[in-house]
Parts: structure tokens; sequence; C-alpha cells
């Protein structure tokens, strides 16, 4: 049940819960980017002072966490959708689909690597369980190309990281502020995608 809260214009608004708070941050970071927001920031437009949020959330860091944690899940969906199932093709698919991503919420994927994934013998000190599922759910196609013998490398890890660098790196050039049109933005996604997965490839096209 919503309890009711009095701004103080007089005007009541809805209860807090978590979800609000972390929702509001993340139009907030959407909009302006995350050197922009803070917790102050985010209580102003939910009219309410900021400690108020510490009900909701631990700290600044929680909140910007927790954004990130939704962020992961939407990526988490867009490959979930995917529907290639040839392994090659679905390694080709993903690195897609992390580029639109980027490209969709710039400020949000800004935001995202502030929060690293498990990686093995990468010497983080810290993961960030979201991240380590979406990198899991990109291994898993590599994995199998592996197990199929359809590319040439033995080290799944270093092959998903290598792919993600190449998908990682160009969705950065993409998100600097170049004003390519459409066209060339897709064509240079295609080229950076296709080259890595084929210099992987055990029989090359």
């Amino acid at each position: 049940m919503w309890r009711r809260r009095w701004h103080p214009s007089g005007v009541a608004r809805p209860g807090l819960t978590r979800d609000t708070v972390v929702t509001r941050a993340r139009a907030l970071v959407r909009a302006e980017g995350v050197g922009e927001v803070s917790l102050r920031s985010v209580a102003r437009a939910l009219g309410v002072t900021a400690p108020a949020l510490y009900a909701y959330v631990t700290d600044y860091d929680d909140l910007l966490a927790a954004v990130a944690e939704v962020e992961f899940h939407r990526l988490r969906e867009r490959f979930d959708a995917l529907e290639e199932t040839d392994p090659v093709e679905r390694i080709r698919a993903l690195g897609r689909a992390y580029v639109r991503h980027a490209r969709d919420e710039p400020q949000l994927h800004r935001l995202m690597f502030r929060f690293p994934p498990q990686l093995p013998a990468a010497g983080l000190p810290l993961s960030f369980g979201p991240a380590t599922e979406v990198f899991a759910a990109a291994l898993m196609p590599v994995e199998q190309a592996i197990a199929e013998d359809l590319l040439v490398v033995d080290d799944p890890f270093v092959a998903a990281l290598a792919l993600w660098s190449a998908a990682h790196g160009v969705a950065e050039v993409l998100l600097m502020g170049f004003d390519f049109p459409d066209d060339m933005a897709d064509a240079l996604v295609d080229a950076a995608v296709d080259s890595s997965v084929t210099g992987m490839l055990r029989v090359r096209p």
C-alpha cells in the first residue's frame, strides 16, 4: 500500500520505495550523465531531502550500483532476445547487440563499467554480480564454438574477452561525438565485429 508524503508545497506525494528512488536516479543519469547526478539532485527531483534517501539506499555508490544493475539486466534481456542458435552467428549478434545498447543509452553505458564483472585471473579485488552474469552469457557461445572445433583458440575466456574488447572499442568510438551517418556507423560495427570473429575461425570464409 502506498503511504502519502506531504511536499512542502502542500501537494501529497506517493511514499518512496527503493525502486522509485533508483528509477528517478536512472532517468537523471540517462539525461544528464553520472557526473551531474548526486544524492541531493535525486532527492530534489523526488521532492524530499537527501537524508530521506538513506532509508532506501546505503550511500551514493549503492544508488549508482542499483542503477547499473538495472542496466545490466536490460542488456541481458537484449542478449536473451537474440534468435541466433549457431554459436558463431550468436557471437556476432551479441557483439552487435552490445554496441546497440551503448549507442541507445550512452550515459548509462558509461555508468555500467564502474562496476566490473568477475574476470578470471584479472586480479580485480571487487566484482559486480549483474556484470558477471552478462559476461557469462557472452561466454557461452564462445565455449560452444570451441567445443564444436569452430574456433582456433583454446581458451574461451581469452577469446570472449578479446571479442568483447572489439565490441567495446567500437562502441566507445561511436560515443566520442563523431557525427557518423547511421549507415557508416552500422558498417563500422559490422566490420569490427565480423573481423574479430573471423580472425578466430578455424575455417575462414
